[in-house]
């Protein structure tokens, strides 16, 4: 991955939250992000990136294989307009086939889950979710 390559993000905000270093996000899905973030005039707020299988098995249901532990998903702070034009912009691009959104309770802990598990995986892509 060639984070130079990458105009709106930092390497740092998609590194594993547990400490252990690792940040192994594909260079693909990583251009799709951006490109993404260069169509809007506000923040995309990383709260999650890469996450190694033992983290994730630690805070997700999807346990040791997740879309956060390939590099191919990422959670973004937003709710409300932002996450419909977001979420318009992913599916119609035909840049993801997973969405996953958090839309209740308070505003700080609302987020928007985009990744790009191709749809031949067993995942039942594409498909959108709720938290």
């Amino acid at each position: 991955m060639k984070w130079d390559e990458i105009s709106f993000f930092k390497k740092t905000e998609f590194d594993c939250k547990c400490g252990c270093g690792r940040n192994e996000m594909d260079a693909d899905f990583m251009r799709k992000l951006d490109e993404l973030r260069r169509r809007f005039d506000f923040p995309f707020i990383v709260t999650s990136g890469y996450r190694c299988p033992e983290y994730n098995s630690q805070v997700s249901s999807t346990g040791l294989t997740g879309p956060h532990t390939t590099g191919h998903a990422v959670d973004l702070a937003l709710f409300g307009r932002k996450v419909f034009s977001v979420m318009r912009h992913w599916t119609l691009g035909g840049w993801g086939t997973g969405i996953g959104l958090k839309q209740h309770g308070p505003h700080d802990k609302r987020f928007i889950h985009l990744d790009d598990i191709p749809e031949s995986d067993s995942r039942f892509r594409p498909t959108v979710w709720t938290y």
